[in-house]
């Protein structure tokens, strides 16, 4: 699938993106997708460096990397749940369990013992881009 698909669909994996930097042990951005191919409070999963990311995009702008991973269920579904606050706080709710995490930290709130990877995003030249180390 070619990128420029991805503005009119978004399949349950964008693409597999960059070299496994984890390896390596080093800081390496890869390129996922165009920042456009993600819709506002709509999740999106990408393969990067063999992990499965979960891309959300807030009203706001903000671009969120969390594991795609449910902690709770051992599922990979977390880019297919919904996107909400709680106050301040972008989050996530499982469509497994309905536990909430907070997209900036991982934190699930009801059990602030448990958390997701977050990973860092940025955009750069209208691109998305991850780190997974």
């Amino acid at each position: 699938m070619t990128t420029d698909t991805l503005t009119t669909h978004i399949p349950d994996v964008l693409q597999t993106a960059g070299p496994d930097a984890r390896s390596a042990g080093r800081k390496e951005w890869a390129d996922v997708c165009a920042y456009d191919a993600l819709l506002p409070e709509r999740g999106a999963a990408a393969l990067v460096g063999g992990v499965q990311v979960a891309l959300f995009r807030t009203y706001d702008g903000e671009i969120h990397a969390v594991s795609n991973r449910d902690p709770f269920s051992g599922a990979y579904v977390l880019s297919r749940g919904i996107v909400g606050t709680r106050g301040d706080a972008p989050t996530v709710a499982s469509p497994m369990h309905k536990e909430v995490f907070d997209l900036r930290t991982g934190v699930c709130f009801d059990h602030p013992e448990v958390a997701v990877p977050v990973y860092e995003v940025r955009i750069r030249d209208g691109r998305v881009e991850v780190v997974v180390t």
